[in-house]
């Protein structure tokens, strides 16, 4: 279960929770433009834009849970258990891989117009990684500075909606999560007016009134609704570290604490790690479950002409500084 978040205060600003119950080892992971990606079904691909995220790195090859490019297109993929429908290869296609199509759209789109296209002749086919890495159900946000859309691949067929609000969680299908909305249209920020009996001295006895009724479950659902009535009503100074710190408290809002939502098996879902990207700086900041503090990488601080790829371990450990 994961939350994908927009936010644009003054600069443009794309980021996540991903939210397991496993880690598989991710690390903050720079694709320059030269990297070959050796895509399954389409050929090789050298000269592309660069990109920064989050991926797991196996066999040299950089398994993207979320990115931007150089062109500050971003994408993040979300799982989407029991909707998500991966199709046999198809003649005439691009036949790409689930676990290939961040790379496939960011190596080569600058824009949400420009990743339409592509949509038109993707075909997600149903083709792991390996034995030992099989395909998840995922469905994905993909957003410029401009805009977003949600992709889901349905039993129907490749849905694409676009995406008013910027947000993403999981289940169910994006057009409920849109719709579902409606039913929170009396939720504000302000405190409310007495409507149950205006003849009653009723007192607003406290600040936050007004959000009476805003879910606060971990639901996918209730998260979808959290994350959109916070990202619309906030508020923060026009200062990069106030925008980043504010980008990290609106993921807090949706966050997941080990051992409030278990997995099934012994194991709690919680929030392995969250990021955001100023997408017009090419700039990745990250914190982890176990450590708070913000780690930021550059993307243009790196040799983006070069064929290999560059990666950072995460901090994981608290850092507390004591006042003495």
């Amino acid at each position: 279960m994961c939350t994908a978040i927009t936010y644009a205060p003054h600069a443009h600003y794309f980021g996540r929770n991903l939210d397991l119950n496993v880690s598989y080892h991710e690390q903050v992971t720079i694709t320059p433009r030269n990297y070959p990606f050796n895509f399954r079904r389409m050929g090789e691909n050298v000269n592309h834009y660069a990109m920064i995220g989050m991926a797991t790195v196996v066999e040299d090859y950089p398994l993207y849970y979320e990115a931007t490019n150089e062109k500050g297109l971003s994408m993040a993929g979300l799982n989407f258990p029991g909707n998500a429908v991966f199709k046999p290869e198809v003649d005439g296609r691009d036949n790409v891989s689930p676990f290939e199509f961040i790379p496939w759209i960011l190596g080569q789109c600058a824009t949400i117009e420009e990743v339409k296209e592509r949509l038109a002749t993707i075909h997600l086919i149903n083709l792991n990684f390996s034995d030992a890495l099989p395909l998840h159900p995922l469905h994905w946000m993909i957003a410029d500075k401009d805009t977003s859309i949600v992709v889901e691949p349905m039993t129907d067929g490749l849905r694409v909606y676009d995406n008013p609000v910027g947000v993403l969680t999981n289940n169910p299908s994006f057009e409920y999560q849109l719709f579902n909305l409606n039913d929170y249209r009396h939720v504000s920020t302000k405190l409310p007016a007495n409507t149950f009996a205006p003849t009653l001295n009723l007192d607003a006895y406290c600040l936050g009134l007004g959000g009476q009724g805003l879910p606060g479950d971990l639901s996918s659902t209730s998260r979808f609704v959290r994350a959109t009535f916070a990202t619309f009503n906030s508020v923060c100074e026009p200062t990069e570290a106030s925008a980043v710190g504010q980008f990290f408290k609106l993921l807090d809002t949706v966050m997941q604490t080990r051992g409030l939502n278990e997995a099934g098996d012994g194991t709690y879902e919680y929030t392995i790690y969250s990021s955001c990207c100023n997408v017009d700086d090419g700039i990745y900041y990250y914190r982890t479950y176990g450590n708070n503090q913000i780690t930021a990488v550059s993307l243009f601080h790196e040799p983006l002409n070069s064929d290999r790829l560059i990666t950072y371990r995460l901090q994981h450990q608290q850092q507390i500084h004591y006042e003495n």
